[in-house]
């Protein structure tokens, strides 16, 4: 019986203590099967589990970031819909957007630790909302953002109504979503869609490694807190502020980080 090919659409790797999730479909600027979408989110769920994985890194090969579901892919789902079976085929697919593609979203913001895009190329359709799920998006002067479902006949379906207006506003939320068009580095990174604009994946990893080199309870409470901030109220996030603080009084990291502060010394946090 001869072996299964090794899967090669996702390239998984470890720099000291960042887990590094490569997008490995270069030949369609990396569009998503849905293979591909189920084996990134059991990465994401995997190194959210490991200890010693301190933050995350999500990017492209060949020069882009993600362009959205594949075409072949889309096109058969479409076929699908309008063939015999069209009541199955429907149910069918809303069930991989459920539990695929909106699983992955959910991973990547439910993790504990922080998980950064890396955009060199473009980032368009759900390839956008993946990045717009990560904590942190960086790029390269080649980075760009592109909302392309209404191009398609289409609205946005990987999360973009509920974080992109979080991230730049309604207004220019709406006109993104509505127009389609490509938002380059430069816009990008003025508008608060990247964080930072770098020169290549080493300065990224070097980006990524700043956060693993953080104080992993933390960096934690932080998300746990930002997030649940976003939908309540003032008192809420105070309340959440104060049952974090609380947890991180009594680490071993807040002793460490006095003892390093007193020292004069950096700090060197365990996670404990």
């Amino acid at each position: 019986m001869s072996e299964k090919p090794p899967f090669t659409d996702l390239q998984i790797h470890d720099e000291h203590a960042v887990r590094c999730l490569t997008l490995n479909r270069p030949q369609s600027k990396n569009g998503l099967t849905i293979e591909l979408v189920a084996a990134l989110k059991q990465a994401v769920l995997d190194a959210g589990e490991e200890g010693s994985v301190r933050a995350v890194l999500i990017t492209g090969s060949g020069g882009s970031f993600c362009s959205g579901l594949d075409l072949k892919a889309a096109v058969e789902m479409v076929q699908a819909m309008h063939s015999q079976d069209a009541g199955s085929a429907t149910v069918s697919n809303e069930d991989r957007m459920r539990n695929y593609f909106h699983g992955l979203i959910r991973a990547v913001r439910g993790i504990s630790k922080p998980v950064v895009a890396f955009v060199d190329g473009p980032a368009a359709g759900f390839g956008c909302d993946l990045a717009l799920a990560c904590d942190l998006r960086i790029g390269t002067v080649h980075a760009s953002f592109a909302e392309l479902f209404v191009r398609r006949g289409l609205m946005p379906d990987g999360g973009s109504t509920y974080m992109l207006p979080r991230l730049i506003g309604v207004g220019r939320a709406l006109e993104m979503m509505m127009l389609g068009d490509k938002i380059p580095s430069e816009e990008a990174l003025r508008i608060g869609l990247l964080n930072a604009v770098l020169e290549d994946s080493g300065a990224a990893l070097q980006y990524a490694q700043r956060l693993a080199a953080g104080p992993p309870l933390v960096l934690r409470e932080i998300k746990r807190a930002v997030y649940d901030a976003l939908d309540g109220s003032l008192d809420q996030a105070l309340e959440g502020e104060v049952r974090g603080q609380m947890k991180l009084l009594r680490t071993a990291d807040f002793a460490e980080g006095m003892n390093a502060f007193f020292n004069k010394r950096p700090p060197h946090f365990s996670g404990h």
